[in-house]
């Protein structure tokens, strides 16, 4: 994998991106391309089984918090340089990013072609880019922002990491202390 990988914000020419591509996880999941801007995602190229492992996240390199960055502890951040970076938000998510176990897991069984989804908040205290979720889920928090911003209630529905388990069990603790 290189030790950088750039994601493309804005795709105007999707086919030419798509003839470009190297997968990094061939036979495991791709990178679909869309033109406009943050339209790309990344889909499953096989069935995984609730709970199975897809892929362990390897190749990262450590930085600052950015949107394209995953947080791994309370003040620390990761690039994941790898097509995992296209993996979209969404309220009902299919996988999830286990920073502690360093790995993708399936939260639900997937089909070839079904989408690779996480909930962003469950290991993000406060997004570098915030933005409003579209995802359509029935319990949609409709404003990603991160964890901090979401109460406990929420984010039981979710795996969640353990610096983010932390950092509720903090934030409520000085609420009520």
């Amino acid at each position: 994998m290189p030790v950088t990988y750039t994601k493309v914000e804005k795709i105007t020419d999707a086919a030419a991106v798509k003839q470009a591509y190297k997968p990094t996880h061939p036979g495991l999941f791709e990178v679909v391309y869309a033109e406009g801007d943050y339209n790309s995602k990344l889909i499953a190229c096989k069935a995984y089984a609730k709970g199975e492992i897809i892929c362990p996240v390897e190749g990262t390199t450590p930085g600052p918090k950015r949107y394209t960055s995953v947080q791994t502890g309370k003040d620390s951040h990761i690039e994941l340089n790898s097509d995992l970076v296209f993996m979209n938000h969404s309220c009902n998510p299919t996988v999830s990013l286990d920073t502690d176990s360093m790995a993708v897991v399936a939260v639900v069984d997937l089909k070839e072609g079904d989408n690779l989804t996480f909930f962003y908040p469950s290991s993000e205290w406060e997004m570098d880019q915030p933005f409003p979720c579209w995802c359509g889920a029935d319990q949609c928090v409709k404003n990603i922002q991160g964890a901090k911003f979401l109460s406990q209630e929420t984010m039981n529905r979710y795996f969640c990491t353990k610096h983010i388990q932390d950092l509720l069990t903090e934030r409520d603790n000085a609420a009520t202390a």
